[in-house]
């Protein structure tokens, strides 16, 4: 299901880092569309904020609690009783934090149960693949590292990535299938990730530079949601330069754009 929301600021980046901050999400989750470019003026009189709107694919799940967030002021004197409901929460995450930080030094199945989930589906779809490989899994916050050992990890990898992507897509549905709170999770192999960042870095720049330089847009071929986020990070601050995707999978693109209120 489609949704969105409108957030302003002083400036066109600041309220979509505002948006992407409220929603929990990567700049390559959303389409961007900016209803209004913020304006100085002079002085600071006449000064325009900035407005855009995020749009967003949501489960039906996820929905309800934005809805609530909206509708919690009403019912003040339920407020004693909801205070109640909260307190054992953070038991949970107490007890959390050691089984998190547990599969960090170790591989295999980890005590926490996302953690557990992950390396219970990689396994059926590594034996279903007919490959020999472990899943050695770290936590940092609401995201999964996992790394993927064994011999001819070549063949998990792909061209460009691909099956890596794919194994990392397939993770994250099975995963979060029937959970309220999405985690992320981030697969990588032979330190696969590392290298193409890099090369993707370098790329992000050479094409800023030249966006820059003669002042028009620059859209670069299709990329994968990982390769555009990449992209999307690695210009967020760089002079004179914006980012935005556009298209549908899997021919999904970045364009570089030229933006001289960055200047």
């Amino acid at each position: 299901m489609l949704k969105y929301m409108e957030f302003t600021a002083k400036t066109e980046d600041e309220a979509i880092a505002k948006g992407l901050a409220h929603l929990g999400l990567d700049r390559d989750d959303v389409s961007v569309e900016i209803l209004e470019r913020g304006k100085t003026g002079f002085l600071g009189i006449g000064s325009v904020p900035a407005k855009v709107k995020l749009t967003y694919e949501a489960p039906d799940e996820p929905a309800s609690p934005i809805v609530e967030e909206k509708s919690a002021p009403a019912p003040k004197p339920e407020k004693p009783a909801a205070l109640k409901a909260e307190r054992p929460a953070p038991k949970p995450r107490s007890e959390a934090k050691p089984a998190a930080e547990k599969p960090a030094p170790r591989s295999g199945p980890a005590d926490d149960d996302v953690a557990a989930a992950i390396v219970k589906f990689q396994t059926g779809l590594f034996e279903h693949m007919g490959v020999e490989a472990v899943s050695v899994v770290t936590r940092e916050g609401d995201t999964y590292q996992v790394v993927l050992e064994g011999e001819n990890i070549g063949a998990l990898i792909g061209h460009r990535g691909e099956t890596l992507d794919a194994i990392q897509q397939l993770t994250g549905y099975a995963v979060n299938k029937g959970r309220s709170h999405r985690v992320r999770i981030h697969v990588d192999a032979e330190g696969y990730r590392a290298r193409r960042e890099e090369s993707l870095n370098r790329l992000a720049r050479k094409t800023a530079g030249k966006v820059v330089k003669y002042r028009r847009n620059i859209t670069l071929e299709a990329m994968n949601a990982y390769e555009r986020h990449v992209i999307h990070t690695a210009l967020q601050d760089y002079p004179g330069v914006s980012t935005f995707s556009t298209g549908t999978e899997p021919n999904r693109r970045t364009v570089v754009a030229y933006d001289p209120g960055k200047m």
